[in-house]
């Protein structure tokens, strides 16, 4: 009884706390906050199938100062923060298992400054990796990390994010030279300055990059540019077996060959992507691959990789030379996740990742491919393999227990594939909700404790977007 009436006072405690941060961030804010239902509800979980856990309200910030005001009459009453930006995270990071206040960025999305001297620009985190490259295009300069979505650049910073470029151009950990953060105080810091090294103390870029705003709230970026490819020749080429394509990849990576991109698609991933995207591909194992340079060096590349591929028996290689072909080829591998869905109409998504060593990608890849067939499921796999990390996109049944412990089963099984080759539990979409049960198994409880340690001293009323990474 004493423990019911304990659990009963801490359950008023809170919602008094929570109706006095929405009262005070009223007088602030006015129309920017928000505390309907539906607008609550878009700004939690909606693309997997993780439970929707809603916020208690959502405040539009257009300013640092508007976050640094957020976070403070948050902190105040002890109301978790969870940030916000355009929401297509896959692990359930934007939800707010404690409710809460949900800090939407994508106002803040002001192009600052483009260093075309320094290879860099300075943005606001609402700024989408689309809207930069548009801004970018007559300059001559891009920004090479291209997940899934045209997710928000301080979304894809907190998350670690990748893409198809990855293989060439690194991740985001590799692409954010500095940023300001907002801490749990509402004091601002800035990580470091516009130069391309330094060794000067610790290095607060790489940590608040991929901590999925648990230590604060990401309100400016300084990124990393590269140069437009002089040339770009990209083209697909099948194989038999899942197998042969993913020993291709190994050769191609460990041959040396500077390739930009190199993606699998399997044949069912291939057939979503042919219905969804108008393409008419070979329903068999697939690479997409692209090649960055000059004109010869190119042609040298592509010439070579065809060599590699056909010693692992792939077919006739065919190339998109116009780049209309190539914007094609791409967005179709980007829209994989939306293909996806019609193979099994009125189920959920879960799309998950793991992330090898590129020396055990193909038996990673072919284990998995034979859990999917064993099991009876319908899970296309897609993968950015020239890094050793690939995806699975698992159509559930929500409204059949068997088919989701099923599902659970089999994401479990992959990930403990991955830890037990030296992989990871996820290579590009982070730990959120879905991934924190495996963190103990990668890290062991010496690292955790550190990472404990870190969050503590950063957020010791653990209001920054709690309930993520940590188990």
């Amino acid at each position: 009884m004493a423990e019911l009436m304990d659990g009963m006072t801490q359950e008023r405690a809170a919602e008094t706390a929570v109706a006095a941060t929405v009262a005070s961030l009223s007088k602030h804010f006015g129309d920017r906050l928000a505390t309907g239902r539906t607008i609550r509800e878009q700004h939690a979980n909606t693309l997997t199938w993780l439970g929707n856990e809603a916020p208690d309200a959502v405040v539009f910030a257009e300013s640092e100062e508007d976050v640094q005001l957020i976070v403070r009459i948050c902190a105040a009453n002890g109301v978790p923060v969870i940030p916000f930006g355009t929401g297509s995270s896959l692990e359930g990071q934007i939800n707010a298992p404690k409710g809460g206040i949900s800090i939407d960025l994508s106002r803040m999305n002001r192009i600052l400054a483009v260093n075309m001297e320094d290879l860099d620009c300075v943005v606001e985190p609402g700024v989408t990796r689309k809207q930069l490259n548009d801004h970018l295009r007559d300059v001559g300069l891009f920004f090479p990390i291209d997940p899934g979505a045209d997710a928000s650049l301080g979304g894809m910073a907190s998350t670690r994010a990748s893409g198809t470029n990855a293989v060439r151009y690194g991740t985001m950990k590799d692409n954010v030279i500095a940023l300001n953060a907002v801490l749990a105080n509402g004091e601002v810091i800035t990580t470091a300055r516009r130069a391309r090294k330094s060794a000067a103390g610790y290095d607060l870029t790489r940590l608040l990059v991929g901590a999925e705003g648990t230590l604060g709230v990401i309100t400016r970026l300084t990124l990393k540019l590269s140069g437009q490819p002089e040339a770009i020749s990209a083209g697909v080429c099948p194989f038999p077996t899942i197998r042969s394509a993913c020993d291709a990849v190994i050769a191609t990576i460990q041959s040396g060959l500077p390739v930009a991109r190199i993606e699998l698609l399997d044949e069912v991933q291939v057939k979503a992507c042919n219905a969804y995207s108008k393409l008419d591909l070979a329903e068999q194992p697939t690479l997409f691959v692209e090649f960055h340079g000059t004109e010869a060096g190119v042609h040298e590349q592509a010439e070579r990789f065809g060599e590699i591929a056909a010693d692992f028996g792939g077919g006739a290689f065919a190339w998109a030379t116009r780049p209309e072909d190539r914007s094609k080829l791409w967005q179709a591998r980007h829209d994989a996740y939306w293909a996806c869905l019609p193979l099994k109409p009125g189920a959920k998504a879960l799309a998950t990742d793991v992330c090898v060593p590129i020396s055990r990608l193909a038996e990673c890849v072919d284990e998995t491919k034979r859990d999917i067939e064993e099991m009876g499921m319908v899970a296309p796999i897609v993968g950015h393999v020239g890094d050793g990390n690939f995806h699975t996109v698992t159509l559930v049944d929500m409204d059949d227990p068997h088919d989701v412990a099923k599902a659970r089963d089999f994401i479990s099984r992959m990930v403990k594939r991955s830890l037990a080759m030296g992989g990871t539990a996820t290579g590009e979409h982070g730990v959120g909700q879905g991934k924190r049960k495996y963190m103990e198994a990668e890290h062991g409880t010496a690292t955790l404790d550190a990472m404990r340690a870190i969050k503590q001293a950063l957020d010791p009323q653990g209001i920054m977007n709690p309930g993520k990474i940590l188990p």
